[in-house]
């Protein structure tokens, strides 16, 4: 197994809307957090506990309002926004609920889309991981297909595929089976399973399905944005 890295640290994060105004409204309470290479962690708790909100953080979307957020020991909170958004590009990958494809374009032209934003036109080796990609992803000679042409969850890995493109270091999903029957979610999060044994990515999903939730190794419940309970020690993807 490779060294374990820590990919993400949290030191009491927290988050203000409207601050000095008769609207503000804290979020998020002093979170702390800390996640590593290989883990793959559910993010639980009922709706308005704060779930989205520190995925946004996490995923550099938002600023904390006080604390530090280090992302493979990188301070962020005073980045500028052009850092930001370059260390996000590079260390992150994203696969919402709704998967987000541009419905006219290719499979491959859609799983390419954040390499050609981060440098225009894809190399070779670009094209030839994202086809890699897509065949680890069950996608195997689809990359010429319209996304629009796909089902919703050929679809969502098709967006598990794009999310992997840039070998992130950190994989953030947002409910990312709650728009799929029973039978196609258990098959996405178990192709979750095989990215987390394989890539060594820290993976943290949020999720609001127990069974899902209950499939990783450790999972942690937000209530009011506070950390309620954290099971399971900091687990590693088996061989």
């Amino acid at each position: 197994m490779s060294d374990v890295q820590e990919v993400l640290r949290l030191e009491g994060l927290r988050k203000i809307y409207n601050p000095g105004t008769p609207q503000e409204q804290e979020v998020l309470h002093g979170v702390d957090l800390r996640l590593e290479s290989g883990e793959l962690t559910a993010l639980i708790g009922p709706s308005g506990s704060g779930k989205s909100t520190l995925l946004n953080v996490i995923g550099l979307l938002d600023s904390p309002s006080a604390g530090e957020l280090y992302l493979l020991g990188q301070p962020t909170r005073t980045l500028t926004d052009e850092a930001r958004t370059r260390l996000r590009n590079e260390a992150i990958g994203f696969v919402f609920q709704f998967h987000h494809l541009i419905s006219a374009f290719s499979v491959l032209d859609n799983v390419l889309m954040p390499l050609m934003i981060r440098r225009g036109k894809p190399l070779p080796e670009d094209i030839q991981l994202a086809e890699q990609l897509l065949a680890q992803v069950g996608l195997a000679g689809f990359s010429g297909k319209r996304a629009g042409q796909l089902s919703g969850g050929q679809q969502q890995r098709v967006a598990i595929a794009r999310a992997l493109v840039t070998r992130p270091a950190l994989l953030l999903a947002d409910e990312p089976t709650g728009n799929l029957d029973t039978r196609t979610a258990e098959q996405v999060f178990a192709l979750f399973r095989d990215i987390n044994r394989e890539f060594g990515c820290a993976v943290l999903v949020v999720t609001h399905d127990p069974r899902l939730s209950a499939s990783c190794r450790r999972s942690i419940e937000l209530v009011d944005g506070r950390i309620v309970r954290d099971t399971g020690k900091a687990g590693h993807a088996e061989a």
